[in-house]
């Protein structure tokens, strides 16, 4: 089933979902909430047992002060399709894997496929359950991205041209001046940044220890004290400072918060059905753009249908018209340099991903929300791999090609 039939697919299941209890899902106490976790150190230093990883990601919301979604008021049913996935085999590097090797080898602790809206593979490891609200990490980025559209949709943003100090002045007469909007989206403002996440000398642990302070813009301090490297627009730097810009950059043009401009413009509306929880740099300060976002397992792939429609809530469209494809294909530099990213999301790069027009957000520790337009697939992988990187022993890029192919 391609991609011409699925609005009206939608359409009908969230008819479903009028009056449904707004209770849903959150009648219970949090299953995970007593257990012990390890700090947000640990995270980085990727010092955490397999054990300990599981517990401790489940419930960031209990390492910083964390701005809470609440669930929507009409949650979007997301029916057991009548067939469920076809076995698949998982090319990779030369080898074969099944799906439960997959699952076995990289950690996954969630994995969902949705097909047409429709749920064809779900399931919970390591005790996780339907209520369990996992981390995102760097998936939080492409939610950050997708806040941009519904700024830009409604005026609050006037282009992706504008100066990123029109909107946050204290960083006038820092390395972002002359950084625009679009530059940040990108990771290009051409500011130096070391994103080693093992590393406490590197720029991301400085802007961690900042978090960990919990000062009122100190992170922003961190930002504005960088040293320029690059021209604005000409080179690319995997960069989550750049999005602690951002998410600056946005609460100053919502005059509010991202988490409620989140549940008002998307979360409810929408249907997710369950509380989300986004970290904050400060106590009732603005959330971290790049990282500490928690929702549900299925919520994640809510969230992926909304990106697959483009952005439309039965007649409402909540992001531009095309938004969602310049967003998630790779851009240019300026200077003509080619660049494998979009503005926060993960373009694909085979063959085939290109022709579907594949996407995906993808955090450290393997987290991953994959949207492919063509086969109107929504993936989400939950792991609970114990180092940042280098853990995943099968590409999560070959699962979900697998996964693509197989429903097509």
């Amino acid at each position: 089933m391609r991609g011409d039939c699925f609005p009206s697919v939608v359409a009908g299941v969230m008819a479903l979902a009028l009056g449904a209890s707004a209770a849903h899902g959150q009648s219970a106490p949090y299953p995970h909430a007593e257990e012990p976790i390890g700090t947000v150190r640990e995270i980085y230093d990727g010092a955490l047992s397999p054990e300990m990883a599981v517990r401790t990601f489940r419930n960031i919301d209990r390492l910083f002060p964390s701005a809470t979604i609440p669930g929507s008021s009409n949650p979007l049913p997301l029916p057991v399709a009548a067939a469920a996935l076809p076995p698949i085999r998982i090319t990779d590097d030369g080898r074969e894997y099944s799906l439960a090797e997959f699952q076995e080898l990289n950690r996954v602790a969630g994995l969902l496929v949705l097909h047409d809206g429709f749920i064809k593979f779900e399931d919970y490891r390591f005790g996780t359950t339907a209520q369990t609200r996992w981390m995102s990490m760097s998936v939080a980025k492409s939610v950050t991205s997708t806040l941009f559209g519904a700024a830009l949709k409604e005026g609050l943003i006037e282009s992706l041209t504008d100066r990123v100090t029109r909107y946050v002045p204290a960083l006038r007469g820092s390395a972002y001046d002359d950084v625009t909007v679009r530059d940040v989206l990108m990771m290009a403002s051409g500011v130096r940044w070391s994103e080693t996440y093992t590393d406490p000398a590197s720029d991301r642990r400085r802007l961690l220890e900042a978090q960990i302070a919990q000062e009122p813009g100190g992170a922003l301090a961190i930002m504005g004290g960088l040293p320029r490297a690059a021209d604005p627009g000409t080179v690319n730097t995997y960069n989550t400072g750049e999005t602690q810009v951002a998410a600056e950059v946005l609460r100053s043009a919502l005059g509010r918060p991202l988490a409620e401009y989140l549940h008002d413009r998307i979360w409810e509306p929408f249907g997710m059905e369950a509380d989300a929880t986004w970290w904050l740099e400060s106590p009732g300060g603005t959330e971290i753009g790049g990282s500490g976002f928690a929702a549900t397992l299925r919520d994640y792939g809510r969230l992926g249908l909304f990106v697959l429609q483009g952005g439309r809530i039965g007649g409402t469209s909540i992001l531009p018209d095309g938004w969602v494809g310049e967003a998630s294909t790779p851009k240019m530099l300026r200077g003509g340099a080619p660049l494998d990213y979009g503005y926060l999301w993960w373009p694909g790069t085979s063959a085939a991903a290109r022709r579907d027009g594949a996407f995906m957000g993808r955090g450290i520790h393997g987290q991953y929300l994959y949207i492919n337009p063509a086969t109107n697939v929504v993936a989400v992988v939950w792991s609970a791999q114990s180092r940042p990187t280098g853990d995943g022993v099968v590409s999560e890029w070959a699962f979900f090609q697998a996964v693509s192919e197989a429903l097509d």
